[in-house]
């Protein structure tokens, strides 16, 4: 084993690797470890800016769905914009499940927007599963407010995939925009632009938002379609 692998394997927990392939079921649970977040990352606070940690970041593919999150959590102390996001592209091929994805969040992405827009929309186009569901969360993350454009919207609406991973994303995205830019938002479930899938899933995470008026939550009740 390396290092690394070396060192996650004594924070394993089997019992919880157990739980957590339960909800990643599409690796092999053999892949999962059991290491639990706050202990991954407190590891990539420990190996910042190490040599080991650059060797680290440069060995793809890994064996472990851990030695994943610890690469998605040792790229968000890359403060570059350009250096963080090309660290990105050469990882998010390897980006196999929801829970990598989600929990890759670099800061320094959000320093220049518009060079990040370019590229989201490149990963939009991909047609690859994660990279897609990571440009969409990229959108609801730092595209919903000040930054926020009503076309970005119909780059989400437009994505046609199969995937349950890529529709859920696109789901919470507009729930989230619901939350936020409501008028804008609002047209693509009253005028049906949303597979129903997505259109009834997007309904029912504005439902359970703390951040929708009871009044908004019972007009989108009204919109949902049948299955």
């Amino acid at each position: 084993m390396t290092e690394i692998q070396s060192r996650l394997a004594a924070l394993a927990e089997p019992d919880f690797a157990a739980f957590a392939a339960k909800l990643i079921p599409n690796i092999p649970p053999e892949t999962i470890l059991g290491v639990r977040t706050p202990a991954l990352r407190k590891l990539a606070r420990e190996l910042r800016g190490s040599d080991l940690a650059r060797a680290f970041l440069d060995e793809l593919p890994h064996a472990y769905f851990e030695e994943n999150c610890l690469h998605a959590f040792l790229l968000e102390q890359i403060r570059d914009f350009d250096a963080c996001l090309a660290a990105v592209e050469g990882f998010l091929p390897y980006v196999d499940n929801w829970a990598v994805c989600d929990q890759m969040n670099p800061p320094a992405l959000k320093k220049e927007l518009p060079a990040l827009l370019t590229r989201v929309r490149l990963w939009l186009a991909s047609g690859e599963t994660y990279t897609v569901r990571f440009g969409v969360k990229l959108l609801m993350n730092h595209f919903l407010d000040k930054a926020f454009l009503p076309e970005f919207l119909e780059m989400v609406s437009v994505i046609e995939s199969v995937e349950y991973y890529v529709n859920m994303m696109r789901a919470w995205y507009f729930a989230t925009a619901l939350a936020k830019q409501w008028e804008s938002t609002l047209p693509y479930l009253q005028e049906g632009r949303l597979d129903a899938w997505t259109h009834n899933k997007t309904i029912q995470k504005a439902v359970e938002s703390y951040r929708i008026s009871p009044e908004r939550k019972t007009l989108l009740r009204g919109l949902r379609r049948p299955k």
